[in-house]
């Protein structure tokens, strides 16, 4: 850590150029790198800003799923369209993140703005640290860099099932590509004891086990909700579009058929979590500690 007086942290007055050092600004003949969440895809689940920033984008960087979502609400072009717009659309895909990472870096000293599309947020299992880690590999430190959040599925499957996530909660992907599956059940472990609700992340990756760990700490009639497409309603990788099923930790393996891929996510409730009935449907309720009407 530097010594001396701390670092002025403040915002600089246009948010375009967050991201280089708050003492100076970029060169004038820079654009920025925008990474920029749509959240589950859907037009009224991308903020405002993430919208404008692609709209306004030199280049956009974006998956088929993503682009084609973009399309649907305009925010992008038709795709007959595209060729005469004066915006450049990149396919990105996950074995090319490192040369499209580069390429961004290019555009933007070239003047560009990029926004490099992420679904949900850039922060959770995004993209976001692979452009840090990447700038600094390849000595682009000088090349502006703004997060632009997003939903991500945890909050979204959060809004399909009620009030899951009202008292605290962590979530945990059980991706083992870069994390071996002891750090993975160590985190299980100790979000188990200390009584979060775990939403997880990347089920096709060992859920039998994951739900093995947490039914060693906890009752195996917590309620859990298995959610495909959190937010996407028909528009998702899945079939029979945004699913979600109720179980409770001791049956949650029974179900998988419902364990579809990328697009999963399993919600474990802790002891407090309830199902919540009313006139229409089903919901899951955490409380927020002890508290009552009165307490409101």
């Amino acid at each position: 850590m530097n010594g001396g007086s701390p670092p002025n942290t403040s915002l600089p007055e246009s948010r375009a150029a967050a991201g280089g050092d708050p003492a100076g600004e970029a060169p004038e003949a820079y654009g920025t790198l925008y990474v920029v969440g749509i959240g589950p895809g859907l037009p009224g689940e991308m903020t405002d800003r993430a919208r404008r920033v692609i709209e306004n984008a030199d280049c956009v960087i974006a998956s088929n799923l993503y682009q084609a979502f973009l399309r649907d609400d305009g925010t992008l072009p038709p795709e007959e369209e595209q060729a005469d717009s004066d915006q450049e659309l990149v396919r990105s895909s996950m074995g090319k993140q490192v040369e499209l990472a580069r390429e961004a870096f290019e555009r933007v000293r070239d003047g560009e703005d990029v926004a490099h599309v992420s679904g949900g947020d850039p922060n959770v299992y995004g993209k976001s640290d692979l452009l840090f880690t990447m700038a600094e590999a390849e000595e682009a430190t000088d090349v502006p860099v703004e997060i632009v959040p997003g939903v991500t599925a945890g909050l979204s499957l959060a809004a399909t099932l009620g009030a899951p996530l009202s008292n605290d909660f962590c979530t945990v992907s059980l991706s083992d590509k870069w994390r071996g599956w002891a750090e993975i059940e160590e985190k299980l472990r100790a979000a188990a004891i200390a009584e979060f609700v775990v939403v997880l992340y990347n089920c096709w990756r060992d859920y039998e086990r994951a739900i093995a760990v947490l039914r060693e700490e906890r009752h195996d009639d917590v309620p859990v909700a298995i959610v495909n497409d959190a937010g996407r309603g028909d528009a998702g990788r899945n079939v029979d579009g945004e699913t979600y099923t109720l179980t409770t930790l001791g049956e949650a393996t029974d179900h998988d058929e419902e364990v579809g891929g990328m697009g999963t996510s399993i919600l474990v409730g802790t002891h407090e979590t309830e199902v919540w009935t009313n006139d229409y449907r089903e919901y899951l309720v955490t409380p927020r500690g002890g508290r009552d009407v009165d307490d409101f």
